[in-house]
């Protein structure tokens, strides 16, 4: 064999070598990013030649699958009253992937969960019945939330403070998941660019300023280091309130309120400004962060399981920025699911079950793969008789404060107002919000809740917690405690 003819040989060899070798890697290492690839057809054909697992309320699903028409994907998702749910499902679309528990339990509902497979399922890789997600969600407080808040631009929690259990998760405005099951390109352009962005779920991913809602937590902070004996201790207030190191003063919002020197109660009940920004910077940020971040705050990781965005506390201020701190202002956000946990640990005696939306998950028989009931944490934000200050201090601002448009008849409610500056300035339309919790006096009902609304049709001086944020509460509270 001449010269030539050799090499040639060799370096066709070396060709079909890494050829070889190419299609090992390939179908060993790459084989399965190739196939878990979302531009990859065959997936979502996959995926949507069955119909899906249904996520459930109260028994019922809230979801279900249609059969298409001239597509290779066979099934879509459909929703009944999908506005009503959607910031509890989220979205399941051919096209544009899926949100919310629709993208959390996506394996579960499409049958790829390998708890769903038996071992012949394993054995012959055969994909199995889907299964559901059992929510905690109670309709009628939901419905309740939605329809008052209506129109309004905000988000509403219901939690139940004994268990940890989400009662309600609402946004306004909200949207239906069945116009992007099929990828409907026109419906996916406008609800992107709304500016209204119905797709935010307000609830769990949008922290605002909480205003005075907040001044619970320092309240609580107040108690605890013993700065203040108990809710109806005189304070070191002076009114008005210059800020450290400025020529500022802090007004309230009622003038002729009683707010010089007085106690957490009244302080509470006529939300005085004064009073807060003054304990906040008494007790420092480093005490106040510590409080906030047992109530919730500053938690990178709050699965519902949802994650929810951080609400913050925030570090390395001076005092006036402290003393700001104190009603809720400078760089503290908070979500309506971290303004309802605050009222759900005061209401449980000082104890805070992990709030969670979905309770079970189950296979195709109904067989149940988790209990999240039974995996929940408590832990002890406050003292019980701080809690026990705080409810009654509450229970003030709902019967003789701020908070009126919260009473119910034959239920103890406490409850405490917000409105938090927006824009430079304050130069836009304040947050009206309320946080509050209900016990029922004939039955062992209770439920926590917080409501913000971040824009309404009321003129800015009509903008208050109690008149814009109150009733939706009121109407979530009765909606949980009826018979």
């Amino acid at each position: 064999m001449n010269k030539t003819i050799r090499r040639s040989a060799v370096f066709t060899l070396l060709l079909v070598l890494a050829l070889l070798v190419r299609a090992t890697w390939v179908q060993f290492y790459e084989g399965q990013a190739l196939a878990d690839d979302k531009d990859n057809r065959r997936n979502a054909i996959e995926q949507y030649a069955n119909p899906l697992g249904n996520i459930i309320v109260a028994g019922d699903a809230i979801t279900g699958s249609a059969q298409t028409k001239g597509s290779d994907l066979k099934y879509k998702r459909t929703y009944t009253d999908g506005s009503l749910y959607a910031a509890v499902t989220g979205y399941s679309s051919q096209v544009y992937g899926a949100t919310q528990l629709e993208g959390i339990y996506q394996d579960l509902l499409d049958g790829t969960d390998n708890q769903l497979k038996t071992p012949l399922d394993t054995l012959t890789d055969k994909r199995a019945d889907p299964g559901d997600v059992i929510t905690t969600i109670d309709p009628d407080v939901q419905k309740a939330a939605y329809e008052a808040l209506g129109e309004k631009k905000g988000a509403a929690v219901a939690i139940d403070p004994a268990t940890g259990k989400i009662l309600a998760v609402v946004s306004t405005p909200s949207y239906d998941p069945s116009q992007l099951s099929a990828g409907d390109s026109d419906a996916w352009t406008t609800l992107t660019k709304d500016p209204d962005k119905p797709m935010t779920n307000r609830a769990l991913r949008q922290p605002l300023p909480p205003g005075s809602t907040f001044k619970l937590v320092v309240a609580a902070a107040a108690l605890e280091d013993g700065l203040y004996p108990d809710v109806d201790a005189k304070t070191d207030s002076p009114n008005p309130y210059r800020l450290p190191n400025t020529n500022t003063d802090l007004a309230n919002e009622n003038a002729s309120a009683p707010c010089a020197n007085a106690s957490i109660r009244v302080a509470l009940q006529y939300s005085c400004n004064n009073v807060f920004a003054k304990m906040a910077v008494d007790l420092g940020q480093d005490k106040l962060k510590a409080q906030a971040e047992k109530f919730g705050f500053n938690d990178k990781s709050q699965d519902v399981p949802v994650r929810a965005y951080t609400s913050v506390y925030p570090s390395g201020m001076d005092e006036s920025s402290t003393a700001l701190t104190g009603i809720g202002q400078f760089d503290v956000t908070a979500t309506p699911l971290q303004m309802a946990m605050v009222s759900a640990a005061i209401a449980n005696d000082g104890k805070l079950v992990s709030p969670h939306m979905v309770s079970q998950t189950s296979d195709s028989d109904g067989n149940v793969l988790k209990d999240y009931d039974d995996s929940t944490e408590t832990k002890e934000v406050v003292s019980s008789s701080t809690a026990q200050q705080l409810q009654s201090a509450m229970q003030t601002v709902v019967e003789d404060g701020t908070g009126t448009n919260a009473q119910i008849s034959g239920a103890t409610v406490g409850g405490k107002t917000g409105t938090a500056q927006h824009g430079e300035n304050n130069s836009q339309t304040p947050y009206a919000w309320f946080t509050s919790y209900a016990k029922s006096d004939s039955s062992d009902k209770e439920v926590a809740v917080a409501v913000l609304v971040e824009q309404s049709d009321a003129a800015r001086s009509e903008v208050s917690g109690n008149g814009l944020a109150a009733p939706v509460a009121k109407a979530m509270m009765q909606a949980a405690l009826k018979d």
